[in-house]
């Protein structure tokens, strides 16, 4: 059984621009967007993550960004595209960890280890911003509110990790399905509020059941069940959720970007 991380599960579509008044809107600094939907930024700590994100690199899809156990002193923002986290296991197989997308910052497991402990790699074609250790360190040196903001984004994924633990463990096949489908949408509106309940899914049924250790075929009853029941629509590739309220019970999922106490930040800049 695989143990995934639901962060942006969307391979082909790219969250690196969005429609604003009728144009296309390409943030500055894409971390500072994921960062300014849950405080108000200073300008200088606007301008700090604007200069952090100046240097690109493009990759194509299954490029290698990072190795497991080997040196890597780099960490990375996704700026559009989808990349994925994972380890390999001693029969071969793969345990994927993490999905990333826009705003999302990659290789910071990394920091507290001489060689990295995971491997990143694109699940599409992808842009990610590249800066050394030496450089975030200076940032959060600099502009300490932006490291207790890392600190709290951490905290909600170990949070939400403990969730799926569960889930995965002791939840019915229905509920883990239907919690993919809501921590899917809501790892996307962290970042863009203008998403609503309806999203490109994006993912084969074997994809959904690596997420959920389900097999394809019941991945594909278990979706059947959930459309069947009212709480979600199916079209084109595309979910519309219906009945929030009792999809979010049939998953007994928890938000974890809701209800954040930050009132113990540093003060800004």
């Amino acid at each position: 059984m695989r143990l995934i991380d639901f962060n942006a599960l969307i391979p082909g579509q790219c969250f690196g621009s969005r429609r604003l008044g009728g144009s296309e809107y390409v943030p500055a600094s894409y971390f500072a967007e994921v960062l300014g939907e849950h405080v108000e930024l200073s300008e200088g700590e606007r301008s700090a993550l604007t200069r952090l994100e100046e240097r690109t690199r493009s990759l194509r899809r299954g490029a290698i960004l990072q190795r497991e156990n080997e040196a890597g002193g780099e960490l990375y923002i996704v700026r559009s595209g989808t990349v994925m986290s994972y380890v390999l296991l001693d029969d071969g197989s793969r345990q994927i960890l993490r999905f990333h997308y826009a705003g999302a910052m990659l290789g910071v497991p990394g920091l507290i280890y001489r060689t990295a402990p995971e491997t990143i790699a694109a699940l599409t074609d992808a842009v990610v911003c590249v800066f050394d250790k030496a450089t975030f360190s200076r940032l959060i040196a600099d502009h300490p509110r932006i490291g207790a903001l890392v600190l709290a984004l951490a905290q909600i994924e170990r949070v939400a990790l403990t969730d799926r633990l569960a889930a995965i463990g002791r939840t019915s096949a229905k509920a883990r399905v239907a919690a993919l489908l809501l921590d899917l949408r809501n790892r996307m509106r962290a970042a863009d509020r203008s998403i609503t309940d309806s999203y490109q899914l994006g993912l084969t049924q074997e994809e959904i059941g690596d997420a959920t250790g389900l097999t394809a075929v019941h991945v594909n009853r278990m979706l059947r069940q959930v459309e069947e029941d009212g709480l979600i629509r199916r079209e084109a590739g595309r979910v519309t959720i219906l009945d929030e309220r009792g999809l979010t019970r049939a998953a007994n999922y928890i938000d974890r970007y809701e209800d954040l106490d930050l009132s113990w930040l540093p003060p800004r800049d």
